[in-house]
């Protein structure tokens, strides 16, 4: 009975191992069809990666059920059969891929060098050229007596495809080399740069716009370098912006003296390849390790994508002696770098308000980990973007997340053939801000909405402290960011107003601040309420009005409660406001909470010297010239230019014999000295508020 028992669970054990078995080979032979021959893949390269990693393991332990057949065998799918198939003269083999985050797959694959070649600890270490792991497509460029003959695609890694008309279309690949060997077969990548990729889906967004039939925006510049690669109309082919980079060599015929890799990869420069800047040499694994990470900081950076890096033993001598195992060289592995694409599920798609009142559409995710974290939230740009790739709740999608950048959804994976997939409704934005009820609005050509409760919403409350606390708006000196985030995130301020009820105490009690700094802030805050229209105007923070535009709408209504109530045809009428500036304005102040918000800072305290409206009599400063130095008793610089530039002035920065006034504070220097002995009139802040106050 106990023997029946074993053989029983020994059976249905082995069952498992077998059905899991034709799974792995059925999926694998799937999406290698997709990605390497139709060029649409279903699936990241992470996730194809894991599911071969898995079958190699169960085929290792069990290699009385390893076939032929098994994509561990080879290396790919089969050509298309629109292009000529070509027989490679030495096969085109993949390397084998370490996938840790760390630097044991470096460390692993030097102590497996050394264990080949019988080095002991005493040896000299091994000398490798170091190379980019590019995510592109390979290629075999045949040159006959000196010609380009034929490119072919690496295909199976035995038979490729002829695509030498589109290959031709690539400036950077020579047709004809100078002193080459009778037949020298180079291996490269062909890739799409980031910026061209960019340009490409612009361009096809824009042919889709129009209602060009056929065309489709790219996922990412691997496929869009593949599908150019596989138009079988050279024409199309050269309109997309394909690029080269060389790394090795297939059939040689005829003098080609080279001893390591890294002359090869000069001599290859020479004939005029692109060879990658970043590829160098390293000693040992320590030299590996430290190109590992190098290139790990710099990737996000670099204007290709690459997944990995390469190590190869730079000796070819040693790289012979090496040889290969099974579909792979010894001499050789790829290191790659966390997957900077996953797939996850879309659970729910929240809206987001930024600290300026975007609003932003956002996958709420399973958990995915990509990119070395953990992520659960994706952005989806905006309204168009999210309707474009029409990503819906229920959808399984692909998720990419390069470097520090925010994770965003490229794509939605279609369903299966013969399953349904439960989808949500098509995304549409909301029109009132989720935080605060605030309209939300879509300005004329632009493609984002934002919350038009600035000074009201709590999501921009930080934004808008900050903006009005600069030095170019009423200027709270020492009001920076990490004190702001205090008072908001310990809730002593929730609007502007706030500002200025904050007592002492509370201050004080805050981290890292003593009583004095707590004292300076109440006494910058206390100087700010004397300031100007403008700068008032400035640091509320309505969306398209700067300085220029805030000084304009001063000097033409000259009053708080004219701007406000201005109608769009009075807005018009001044010089520095266009239509979508006029609507800007009338939307912010049509809010009722930013209408409470500029009476409540008024209440404060704040104010600003009155202002002749531009329809007035003329300006009392009109032709004069000012200079200002020293530091004033009550204004600062920049708000004593404002007054002077609203009566009409101008404010230089040297005396000169055309100088009406010179405005001195405290400490004046050399400009004090040099008005005197030129005999231009000096004044001080009080003679100047009483210029200004004085009928013209």
């Amino acid at each position: 009975m106990t023997s029946d028992l074993f053989s029983s669970e020994s059976n249905a054990s082995d069952q498992g191992v077998l059905e899991r078995l034709a799974y792995l080979r059925g999926e694998l032979q799937r999406h290698g069809h997709l990605y390497y021959v139709l060029d649409a893949p279903e699936l990241p390269d992470a996730q194809y990666d894991a599911l071969f990693q898995e079958l190699q393991a169960l085929e290792q332990t069990n290699p009385q059920w390893q076939t032929p057949d098994s994509p561990t065998q080879r290396i790919g799918g089969k050509p298309l059969d629109a292009f000529t198939s070509v027989r490679h003269a030495v096969p085109m083999l993949s390397i084998r891929t370490e996938t840790d985050t760390e630097s044991s797959g470096a460390q692993a694959f030097d102590a497996r060098i050394r264990k080949e070649l019988e080095l002991t600890e005493e040896s000299a270490p091994v000398e490798y050229v170091t190379e980019l792991k590019f995510d592109g497509l390979a290629m075999n460029l045949r040159y006959e007596a000196g010609i380009l003959a034929q490119a072919a695609t690496r295909g199976d890694g035995e038979f490729g495809e002829d695509v030498t008309q589109n290959i031709r279309t690539i400036g950077q690949i020579p047709l004809r080399l100078a002193h080459a060997p009778e037949v020298l077969e180079v291996r490269g990548e062909v890739y799409m740069r980031r910026d061209d990729f960019e340009a490409l889906n612009e361009r096809q967004r824009s042919r889709i716009a129009q209602g060009e039939k056929g065309e489709k925006t790219f996922v990412n510049p691997r496929n869009a370098a593949a599908g150019a690669v596989r138009q079988l109309d050279p024409a199309i082919a050269a309109q997309r912006p394909l690029s080269f980079f060389a790394y090795g060599v297939g059939e040689v015929q005829g003098t080609f003296a080279v001893v390591t890799h890294l002359e090869l990869l000069e001599t290859l420069r020479g004939w005029g390849f692109p060879v990658a800047s970043q590829t160098a040499t390293a000693l040992g694994a320590a030299g590996l390790i430290e190109f590992h990470q190098r290139m790990g900081e710099q990737r996000d950076q670099l204007p290709f994508d690459i997944d990995g890096v390469v190590y190869k033993v730079n000796s070819l001598a040693l790289q012979q002696r090496l040889g290969f195992v099974s579909r792979e060289p010894r001499w050789a592995v790829a290191h790659k770098y966390p997957a900077q694409e996953q797939l996850t599920q879309v659970l729910a798609i929240d809206v987001q308000v930024g600290r300026t009142g975007k609003l932003t559409p956002v996958a709420k995710l399973a958990p995915v980990f990509v990119g070395g974290v953990t992520v659960t939230n994706a952005t989806l740009h905006n309204e168009d973007e999210a309707k474009r790739k029409d990503v819906r709740v229920g959808d399984t999608v692909i998720v990419r997340r390069a470097g520090d950048v925010i994770p965003e959804v490229v794509g939605v994976v279609p369903a299966a053939e013969g399953t349904s997939q439960n989808r949500g409704a098509m995304f549409a934005m909301l029109h009132q801000c989720p935080v605060c009820g605030s309209s939300a609005i879509r300005e004329e050509g632009e493609a984002d909405y934002r919350c038009t409760g600035g000074l009201f919403c709590s999501a921009q409350r930080k934004q808008a402290i900050l903006h009005f606390a600069q030095r170019r708006a009423v200027e709270v000196e020492g009001l920076g960011e990490k004190l702001v985030d205090q008072l908001v995130d310990a809730e002593l301020i929730r609007t502007l107003p706030d500002l200025y009820r904050l007592g002492f105490t509370a201050l004080a009690q805050l981290e890292r601040m003593a009583e004095k700094s707590a004292q300076n802030i109440i006494d910058a805050l206390e100087k700010s309420k004397q300031t100007t229209l403008p700068r008032f105007l400035f640091g509320l923070g309505i969306r398209h009005v700067g300085e220029a535009t805030a000084k304009a709408l001063a000097r033409h209504f000259g009053d708080m409660d004219a701007i406000m109530d201005a109608t769009e045809e009075e807005l018009l009428a001044v010089g520095d406001v266009g239509p979508i500036v006029a609507q800007s304005i009338q939307t912010f102040f049509d809010q009722p909470h930013n209408r409470e918000v500029v009476e409540h800072l008024r209440a404060c305290g704040i104010n600003w010297p009155a202002i002749e409206a531009s329809s007035s009599a003329p300006k009392p400063f009109a032709a004069m010239t000012f200079v200002i130095t020293g530091t004033l008793p009550t204004l600062g610089r920049d708000a004593a230019k404002d007054l002077i530039e609203a009566a009409g002035g101008k404010v230089s920065g040297s005396v000169s014999k055309k100088t009406s006034y010179v405005l001195a504070g405290s400490e004046a220097g050399s400009k004090l000295d040099k008005a005197q002995e030129l005999g231009v009139t000096v004044i001080d802040e009080a003679t100047l508020m009483a210029m200004l106050s004085s009928e013209p």
